[in-house]
């Protein structure tokens, strides 16, 4: 059955870049737990997502939070976990990995600290 007029995505419905993302995600997430035991810095990351270019050449990773200390590791052994991605996911090529904390998160943090200061001057 051919896909519907201009559906992108194959048989899975959304982007391969989606796809692409999701597992990423996945890998760099199951690494950085590994690695957790061996650097305390790394020890409560939260991979939030990932958002890989289009030409899957480079990828940023969001974190839920990323202190300084955990931003020189991940540099660090940012090849490591390249190579970990080129054995476990079957691309072309490797993108570059980032990292970055998510702005989603700081924003929700700022929202958070808003609604509990307005709490705050209403009691």
């Amino acid at each position: 059955m051919a896909p519907a007029s201009g559906s992108k995505g194959g048989s899975h419905g959304y982007p391969r870049v989606a796809r692409v993302n999701e597992v990423l995600r996945e890998v760099v997430a199951d690494s950085l737990e590994r690695l957790a035991d061996a650097e305390d810095a790394l020890g409560m990351l939260t991979v939030t997502g990932v958002d890989c270019a289009q030409d899957l050449r480079t990828a940023v990773v969001y974190l839920s939070s990323m202190s300084d200390e955990a931003a020189e590791v991940l540099e660090e052994r940012r090849a490591q976990l390249q190579r970990e991605v080129a054995t476990q996911v079957r691309l072309k090529r490797t993108p570059k990995l980032s990292f970055s904390v998510d702005p989603a998160v700081v924003h929700g943090a700022v929202i958070e600290d808003a609604l509990r200061r307005l709490a705050d001057t209403e009691q």
